[in-house]
């Protein structure tokens, strides 16, 4: 009878968790209370359509067509 081993993946290093949080410098950031200012509801144009982005109650975000 044999047995099987299972390998655990790689952990990533402290220095690669640092750089996937921060943005590259060329990525442009928005917060959600700038963009959305006072609303809990904005709407978005892209390609012709128009997108509902919403902040729920338990303060996720959903973006709808």
């Amino acid at each position: 009878m044999s047995t099987a081993t299972i390998a655990e993946a790689p952990k990533p290093m402290a220095a690669d968790a640092a750089s996937a949080q921060q943005p590259s410098p060329s990525l442009r950031r928005f917060t959600t209370s700038g963009l959305m200012e006072d609303q809990r509801e904005i709407e978005i144009e892209h390609a012709g359509r128009i997108y509902r982005l919403r902040i729920t109650q338990l303060n996720k975000l959903i973006l709808t067509a």
